[in-house]
């Protein structure tokens, strides 16, 4: 009888555990970006004195899905980071809060420019950790870098 009910009150423990608030990840994709086709744009996570803001990676394509700067690397980058940008600022930071930075390029030869204007947009006194990979290509002949990145925002 004892195991019974033990048994018991740990179903009842376990399913109050699952049916408690699961906001803690919220899925999101601002409206100042593309919409994406079978992924999300950013995961927003609770952090209780934070949050972490993980985004998909980043192409060249303005708000209504347009590739910026066709065989242009400086504007891919330049429309690649305002991406960035605008999913950070709708989660309530700002681009000093960027922790990590992962670049995907096809091209080595554009990591100058890349640099360039990379430093238009971080804090360069103190910039964010990095990865730098250099692939064989990206998903479109046409896209010539992406960039993934994640935040921690401090709630106000």
């Amino acid at each position: 009888m004892k195991s019974v009910i033990l048994a018991s009150l740990l179903f009842v423990s376990t399913q109050a555990l699952c049916q408690q608030d699961t906001s803690i990840v919220k899925l999101v994709n601002p409206k100042t970006v593309s919409t994406p086709h079978g992924f999300t744009q950013a995961a927003i996570i609770d952090l209780g004195n934070s949050k972490m803001v993980i985004m998909s990676g980043q192409v060249a394509l303005d708000p209504k899905g347009q590739l910026g700067g066709l065989n242009d690397f400086s504007k891919q980058a330049d429309q690649v980071f305002l991406n960035s940008k605008s999913i950070v600022e709708s989660a309530g930071g700002t681009m000093d809060n960027i922790v990590h930075l992962g670049f995907y390029v096809p091209d080595l030869s554009n990591l100058q420019a890349l640099r360039a204007i990379r430093d238009k947009y971080i804090n360069t006194k103190i910039p964010p950790t990095s990865t730098l990979v250099q692939v064989s290509r990206l998903f479109r002949d046409d896209v010539l870098l992406e960039i993934e990145a994640t935040a921690v925002i401090p709630k106000k």
